[in-house]
This record gives C-alpha cells, sequence and structure tokens, in this order.
C-alpha cells in the first residue's frame, strides 16, 4: 500500500490518499479519519458514507474542501 501526502498551497498537510495493491484509493483527513474513496474498475468516487459523488477520482477535492 502506498500512501501520498495532499498538502495546500501553502505546503501544509490537508490529507492523505492510500492505494492499495488493486489501485483502489482512499482519503482520509489530518486526524486519519476516511473521507472518501475512488475505485478504478467502477470510475466511481464515493464519500464516507458510500454515497456516490460522482465519476472519476475526486479524492483530492474532497481532502480540499474537507480542509
Amino acid at each position: 500500500m502506498s500512501e501520498m501526502v495532499i498538502r495546500n498551497r501553502k505546503s501544509k498537510e490537508i490529507g492523505y490518499i492510500k492505494t492499495d495493491s488493486r489501485g483502489k484509493q482512499t482519503a482520509y483527513n489530518l486526524k486519519k479519519e476516511k473521507i472518501g474513496c475512488f475505485d478504478p474498475k467502477t470510475n466511481l468516487t464515493r464519500d464516507k458514507n458510500n454515497r456516490v459523488l460522482g465519476n472519476g477520482n475526486m479524492l483530492v477535492g474532497i481532502i480540499l474542501s474537507a480542509a
């Protein structure tokens, strides 16, 4: 599993995206709470309650709006 740190324009950490071995990505806030996920097989981004937010990978946007 790999982890990418997401930073704002001032280089402050605002969240993380973890990618598992199947390519599924999960977004976390600074407290390491899950805030969304993206599944490349379905091409859907879902929120922490598993509701579909849209097509394509929208995880960075979720992190930015949660910061």
